[in-house]
C-alpha cells in the first residue's frame, strides 16, 4: 500500500491531500468533501477504507484552504469547489501512480454538485459518481443533464429535505443513474450500519464502473 501526502497546484494556491494506492488498483476515487468538512473526515475516511479493501485507490483532498473555509460563503460557493476538484482530477489523470486508472468521484454536501459539475465538463474521463447525502441540485439543471458517467445518489430515510432535493436533481440526469434512500439513516449517516450500508454500495458501484476492461 502506497500512501502519500500530496500538493496539487489550483489557480494560485496549492491543495494539499492523502493519496492511497492499494496492490493491483482497479481505478481511483477522488473525494469531495461537503460544507464545512475536510480530508480528514472521518465518515469519508471510513468509506475511503472500505474502497481500499475493494481493490481501488483513494485521494481525500482540501478544497478550500483554512483561510478560504473560515469565510461560510465559500462552502457553498460550487463555481470554486468545482474548479479546485477539476485540478484535482487532472492530476489524477497525468501523475504516474493514477494516470491509467479510470476517476471516479465521491461527493458528500455541497461536494456532490462539484462532482457532478465536474463529470460534466470532463465528458469521457470520469467513470462513475456516488453522492452521499449531497446537495446534486446545486449543480443546476442544465449541468446534470450533460453528465454522462453513471451516478449514485445516497440518502438517508430520514433526510426528507434532502430526499426530495435529489430526486429533483436526479430527474435531470441522462445518464446510467440510481437513487438509493438508506433506511433509518439520517443526514450524517450517524445510525449504525448505516455508513457501512453507504461504503458497501459506493465500492460496488464504483468496483464495477472504474474496473478496467
Amino acid at each position: 500500500m502506497l500512501k502519500q501526502l500530496v500538493h496539487i497546484p489550483a489557480d494560485s494556491i496549492s491543495l494539499e491531500g492523502m493519496l492511497e494506492v492499494p496492490q493491483n488498483a482497479q481505478g481511483v476515487v477522488l473525494f469531495a468533501h461537503g460544507s464545512g468538512s475536510s480530508r480528514h473526515s472521518p465518515r469519508n475516511n471510513y468509506v475511503a477504507g472500505v474502497l481500499r479493501t475493494s481493490g481501488l485507490t483513494t485521494l481525500l483532498i482540501d478544497l478550500l484552504t483554512r483561510e478560504e473555509d473560515s469565510d461560510y460563503a465559500n462552502r457553498f460557493n460550487i463555481p470554486l469547489l468545482t474548479q479546485r476538484l477539476l485540478a484535482a482530477a487532472r492530476w489524477l489523470r497525468e501523475t504516474p501512480q493514477t494516470q491509467t486508472l479510470h476517476v471516479g468521484l465521491f461527493g458528500a454536501s455541497t461536494g456532490a454538485a462539484a462532482a457532478l459539475m465536474v463529470a460534466a465538463q470532463m465528458p469521457g474521463k470520469i467513470g462513475a459518481v456516488v453522492s452521499r447525502g449531497g446537495r446534486p441540485d446545486l449543480a443546476g439543471a442544465d449541468e446534470l443533464s450533460r453528465v454522462k458517467a453513471p451516478s449514485l445518489f445516497l440518502v438517508g430515510g430520514f433526510d426528507d429535505v434532502v430526499i426530495e432535493l435529489n430526486q429533483q436533481a436526479y430527474a435531470h440526469l441522462d445518464c446510467q443513474k440510481e437513487l438509493v434512500i438508506i433506511p433509518g439513516a439520517t443526514h450524517l449517516f450517524e445510525e449504525p450500519g448505516t455508513l457501512e450500508e453507504v461504503a458497501r454500495q459506493a465500492a460496488q458501484w464504483f468496483s464495477h464502473f472504474l474496473r478496467e476492461i
